[in-house]
């Protein structure tokens, strides 16, 4: 019978498994787009830039994160004890480092957290967040939060939104460049796979980077369930910040990935729901409710 830790291993499988079909995407890409051309070294740009890429995403994805949306470092406890506080409670009983704290000044209730790695961790909140929620729902997100550090789902994201646009790129310059003289064929026929696939790459890209995302949440929300013992916390922390009507000053739809909950608020629809970052909202409420962290 499956449990909570059997779906969580499923679930962080699956996400590797979706990165490595955006690196064969990528490679994919280059190949065609290297036949199309009869250049061979498109191939080996299209391969080195992805990881050059990674690596500048690696090291600097958060500093970048926090600058777009403008959020100032608590320096120490004084500044928001309350947040901080519970922050360092979930820290040690998750048996992680003490994260960077972040307020973002923007009306809306939202969080989100980033870093590459547990040593390098940082969790911002809106400061439209601390006005609505009690202090058990408040520890409900954050608890969220530090299970994408726990989880490492800070780095995953961050590579996932890193790919996704370079495989935007890589077709955006393929529809752009014109080849002029003639090509025998096989480079006819490439040249025309080369446009198909240089416009639906991007749409399966997409579609990848939201399945991770989606995948994440879900994930994240079991452990951070499990990490305050508490799943009805978190729930009605959701319910609160799904039915705010407040709009996000701050946040950008690159980014909308790494928040607790979509900043953009997309509509019901098939094809809204197709391109949701996170899964329904009664969704992953209901699974809360229904689970059991007595064992």
């Amino acid at each position: 019978m499956a449990t909570i830790y059997t779906q969580q291993s499923n679930n962080v499988t699956k996400t590797w498994v979706f990165l490595t079909m955006f690196f064969l995407l990528i490679i994919l890409i280059g190949f065609v787009f290297s036949q199309a051309y009869g250049n061979a070294n498109m191939l080996y740009i299209a391969v080195i830039l992805s990881f050059v890429m990674n690596f500048g995403s690696y090291w600097y994805s958060d500093k970048i994160v926090l600058a777009m949306v403008h959020a100032k470092r608590i320096e120490k406890r004084a500044d928001a004890p309350e947040l901080w506080n519970i922050v360092e409670n979930l820290a040690i009983t998750a048996g992680l480092p003490m994260p960077k704290l972040y307020i973002v000044d923007d009306p809306s209730p939202n969080a989100f957290a980033t870093g590459r790695d547990k040593e390098h961790a940082a969790v911002a909140v809106h400061s439209g967040i601390l006005g609505i929620l009690n202090k058990t729902e408040l520890e409900g997100v954050l608890a969220h939060e530090l299970s994408h550090v726990g989880n490492r789902d800070t780095l995953i994201s961050t590579i996932v939104v890193v790919l996704a646009g370079m495989v935007s790129i890589l077709s955006n310059i393929f529809l752009r460049v014109r080849i002029g003289g003639d090509r025998d064929r096989a480079s006819a026929v490439f040249f025309i796979i080369g446009i198909v696939l240089a416009i639906l790459a991007p749409i399966f890209a997409t579609l990848i980077q939201l399945a991770i995302s989606r995948k994440r949440e879900f994930l994240a929300d079991a452990s951070g369930a499990l990490l305050t013992r508490y799943p009805e916390g978190l729930a009605s922390a959701l319910e609160k910040i799904s039915g705010s009507a407040v709009p996000s000053t701050t946040a950008q739809h690159a980014l909308s990935t790494l928040y607790i909950s979509d900043p953009e608020h997309k509509g019901p629809g098939f094809f809204a729901t197709l391109f949701m970052t996170h899964p329904p909202v009664e969704e992953r409420i209901k699974i809360l409710r229904d689970m059991d962290i007595s064992t």
